[in-house]
């Protein structure tokens, strides 16, 4: 399985965010999979700019809500406004209708307004004096988060956690990748980009039905199951994923065989999403957390233990 069009995506955007192509098949693996991202990162890595570009590139509506303390649910979905022509109230939408949100810094803002987007993101759906305003298809939120140390920010509730497909973190570049970055400032001559649309919104609906359609294999299933089970009963940790959990990992296992031109699902490829899609989704006894182990560690050890099946 070929696919012209995701070539061109990862490498439209590679013009402007130099260096992370794993990043970016993480995100575009997860909009093909029609699910959340949250980057967890410290400010200043291009988490916006990245956000933009996928948004120029597939050709998606484009919304940026900053997360503030004060901001208001009705902030994000919208308001009925009392019209006196003609004497009935209006719905005047708010930033979340749209095909790709960015909720930045989203850990800045109170629980009650990140709860929020609980509906939005799992039900696709806001509701609003009683009616439901469907959002998308698609809508897909990027979501971004300061590290807990920074002042000012409240942990997402676990709830909301598990509503993002896959977690994952920008990281520093390189040295030569952040000359890059500058020398790419420099020729544009301006602080904004431009990028050229790829693929349109139909367009992308279209890849997104050709991810559910990637086979997935009964040993596949097995082996998913099996690897989510046992962060239940791992004793390092204090709750495991939930199913929840498993559809997350089946979906994004089947966008990143997709991805690498596959029309089946391997080991590997469960392997590859395993780290993002569950770390976020498990909650360490606290005593294991004060000795160092973190998330990512334990699930490694998890995946070591379970044995992949033999594909041929």
């Amino acid at each position: 399985m070929t696919n012209q069009k995701v070539n061109d995506i990862i490498a439209e955007i590679s013009k402007v965010i130099v260096g992370k192509e794993e990043i970016l098949k993480r995100v575009l693996a997860s909009i093909l999979a029609d699910g959340h991202v949250l980057f967890h990162d410290v400010p200043g890595l291009a988490k916006t700019m990245m956000a933009r570009a996928f948004s120029m590139v597939m050709g998606m509506e484009y919304s940026r809500i900053s997360f503030t303390p004060d901001l208001l649910p009705a902030d994000i979905t919208g308001v009925s406004v009392y019209n006196m022509k003609n004497n009935e109230f209006e719905f005047k939408k708010g930033p979340i209708h749209c095909s790709l949100l960015l909720a930045d810094e989203i850990n800045r803002a109170s629980p009650k307004t990140q709860s929020a987007l609980l509906e939005a993101m799992q039900e696709r759906t806001v509701t609003i004096d009683g009616t439901s305003h469907v959002l998308g298809p698609p809508f897909i939120v990027l979501g971004t988060e300061n590290p807990l140390e920074f002042e000012g920010t409240f942990p997402l509730p676990e709830a909301q956690l598990d509503r993002f497909l896959m977690k994952t973190n920008v990281g520093y570049p390189s040295h030569d990748e952040e000359k890059q970055i500058l020398n790419n400032r420099i020729n544009r001559k301006q602080e904004n980009f431009e990028l050229q649309q790829v693929i349109t919104l139909e367009e992308l609906r279209g890849l997104q039905q050709e991810v559910e359609s990637v086979t997935v294999s009964e040993p596949i299933i097995e082996y998913i199951v099996r690897l989510v089970q046992e962060t239940r009963d791992d004793p390092k940790i204090s709750v495991g994923a939930s199913p929840r959990g498993s559809l997350g990992l089946l979906n994004a296992s089947k966008a990143w065989a997709y991805l690498n031109e596959r029309d089946f699902v391997n080991p590997q490829d469960v392997q590859d999403v395993y780290l993002p899609v569950l770390a976020h989704r498990i909650i360490l006894r606290s005593g294991d957390v004060l000795t160092g182990l973190t998330p990512e560690s334990v699930l490694n050890d998890i995946l070591e233990q379970v044995v992949a099946p033999r594909i041929e």
